[in-house]
């Protein structure tokens, strides 16, 4: 009997609360600031030490993830964030929440990129878009409910309220795989694990050309295109004059407009292909960031939002299945490389866009962060089109 349907449903519930966690202190910042007495751009703290412990702890959870197997490792991963996220409810101080936010970073760093690579083990390379859409429809429903979770809170019961819910979506997520896993297990192991075999295994991945350029498509999405998105709800509050619950709440419109790529995957990659996809990705996010620049009107902004949604999603979700497709024969370790270089290339860009933004340039750095989105589009799409024409034209099967 095929369990797969609902084994993903599972994964998809522990990487939405993974999501949850990761966007829900965007809108808080201000508020955080005010409370810590410290500006906004000090407070982007919590989010550059969450994508800086995400980024590293995938070193760790590549390996674990093919040596223990990958859903064990996901149910541990869930536990650990139900735990630091009550623990950082607690947090007295702006950096105690900061080392609590990085735990729970490390802690959720084995959830997505191993539930990615999961599907890389059992779905063939045609369809595998179309099933990384719906775990990405997953983990957009998550920052639609983290992003308005985080906003409402710092407007109403206080932020602290979130991460409270937080504990209880990574309990359920938790025990329900577990339970699921026990009655259908499915051996994922392998038979021996050793740091020097990692380590060369490792060395080899990046010394392979297709390994490296992905990666590098990575870090300019890391830097460019995360590093601004964490100011956005900033943005929406200093020049609109939004509330932290209208930002959130206008934030949803961003994960909207991902959710019309991730549903529709497979229509979209029909229409594009993944050429077309990245070109146009990364154009419609990089106008998205330029309108919320230099928008004269808040209705302007909100539509930006939206189609800088549905532009993220078509580059990152090109980029996510080109990294399934690196290493086959080690897809853990290579999908959680290239999950650490885009989070570790995200804590390059948050403290870089949050500098501009106590300076009062904000505005100018998203138009030159415009600038090297296009220039990303266009780079990316000139190598798929190489690795397609090297491929025969079609890209590889398992």
């Amino acid at each position: 009997m095929n369990h797969f349907p609902s084994t993903l449903r599972l994964v998809c519930l522990a990487c939405f609360g993974s999501m949850v966690s990761m966007r829900v202190c965007d809108p808080m910042l201000i508020e955080l600031g005010r409370e810590f007495s410290v500006s906004t751009g000090h407070a982007s703290r919590v989010v550059a030490a969450y994508a800086i412990a995400y980024g590293l702890a995938q070193l760790v959870y590549g390996p674990l993830g093919d040596h223990l197997g990958k859903l064990r490792v996901v149910v541990f991963a869930s536990m650990g964030c139900a735990l630091l996220s009550a623990l950082t409810s607690l947090a007295p101080t702006l950096d105690l929440l900061v080392l609590a936010r990085a735990a729970m970073g490390a802690a959720a760093a084995g959830i997505v990129p191993l539930s990615i690579a999961w599907i890389g083990d059992r779905v063939p390379y045609e369809q595998r878009q179309e099933t990384l859409g719906k775990l990405t429809a997953a983990t957009l429903s998550g920052m639609i409910v983290g992003q308005s979770l985080g906003g409402l809170a710092a407007d109403t019961l206080g932020w602290r309220t979130a991460f409270v819910l937080m504990t209880l979506i990574f309990v359920v997520a938790a025990t329900l795989l577990h339970r699921h896993t026990r009655t259908h297990p499915r051996a994922e192991s392998s038979a021996s694990f050793s740091l020097r075999s990692y380590l060369r295994n490792t060395a080899r991945l990046l010394a392979l050309p297709g390994v490296r350029w992905v990666l590098a498509a990575t870090v300019m999405e890391g830097v460019l295109a995360y590093g601004t998105l964490a100011f956005v709800p900033s943005q929406l509050m200093q020049a609109f004059s939004f509330s932290s619950a209208g930002a959130g709440a206008v934030m949803v419109l961003f994960g909207i407009g991902g959710l019309l790529y991730s549903l529709q995957a497979r229509r979209w990659v029909a229409l594009l292909g993944e050429r077309g996809l990245a070109l146009t990705g990364a154009t419609l996010f990089g106008t998205g960031l330029l309108i919320l620049a230099w928008a004269p009107a808040p209705w302007l902004a909100v539509l930006a939002c939206f189609f800088a949604g549905l532009g993220l999603y078509m580059l990152h979700g090109t980029l996510q299945t080109l990294a399934t497709q690196m290493a086959p024969e080690s897809r853990g370790t290579a999908v959680t490389l290239f999950a650490c270089t885009l989070f570790l290339s995200q804590s390059v860009g948050v403290p870089l866009f949050g500098a501009t933004l106590d300076a009062g340039q904000l505005a100018l750095s998203y138009t030159l962060a415009w600038l090297g989105l296009l220039a990303l589009g266009a780079w990316l799409a000139r190598q798929i089109n190489a690795r397609t024409a090297a491929a025969g034209a079609s890209p590889p099967n398992d």
